[in-house]
């Protein structure tokens, strides 16, 4: 990317190849991403999956009010 820079090589050997390794943690985190969002296909797996059987939020109902 930087070839023939004094100043990018003596920051990468200050520092790290920083951009490098923010580009492997994203690559890595959307690697874990992509398994997580799939739908589950795992043998065994019995449950087909629908709208409606994954993480529901549920309304609470008010407390009761104190006199």
């Amino acid at each position: 990317m930087f070839q023939d820079s004094p100043i990018y090589d003596r920051l990468i050997a200050e520092c790290g190849d920083v951009p490098a390794q923010v580009r492997r943690e994203a690559e890595r985190v959307s690697r874990e991403l992509e398994l997580v969002m799939r739908p589950a296909q795992s043998p065994g797996y019995d449950r087909p999956h629908s709208p409606g059987t994954g993480w529901q939020r549920t309304a609470m109902l008010p407390a009761p009010r104190q006199q």
